[in-house]
């Protein structure tokens, strides 16, 4: 083969990896949902159902906000919302007596989620929220 046509030969090979290259990149990180406002939560556990508001600031990964509910009274919540995934933990008072529940879920839409619940030392449930209109 001549110098020529190898140079040419390489350039194409080359050019077709680059276009290759080019279409084998890795996708874009998901864009993650701002659950900052009010919302709606549909709670289950072993001692029933529950229906607690939630009102939720999100600051980058980070958020923080109020539960309000029938059992647990008014209680701030703190946690953090990775892509599509939240865990956060509300801390309140029942009866002079310290109680904390964790969530962990996944944001199914900009406007639902849904996950489990864990409350220290006394079992757990299932949560679904949706936001509140």
């Amino acid at each position: 083969m001549t110098s020529m046509r190898k140079f040419i030969v390489t350039a194409v090979a080359a050019s077709v990896l680059g276009v290759s290259l080019a279409g084998a990149q890795s996708p874009a990180p998901a864009k993650q949902t701002d659950i900052s406002g009010k919302w709606a939560f549909t709670v289950q556990t072993e001692n029933g159902p529950g229906t607690p508001s939630v009102t939720f600031k999100q600051e980058a990964d980070k958020i923080t906000g109020t539960y309000v509910s029938q059992l647990l009274g008014t209680a701030p919540l703190a946690g953090t919302v990775k892509e599509k995934n939240i865990e956060f933990v509300v801390k309140a008072d029942v009866q002079g007596q310290a109680v904390e529940v964790t969530f962990k879920g996944t944001i199914e839409a900009d406007d639902s989620m849904k996950g489990s619940i864990a409350i220290a030392g006394m079992g757990g449930g299932t949560f679904t929220a949706k936001r509140a209109t």
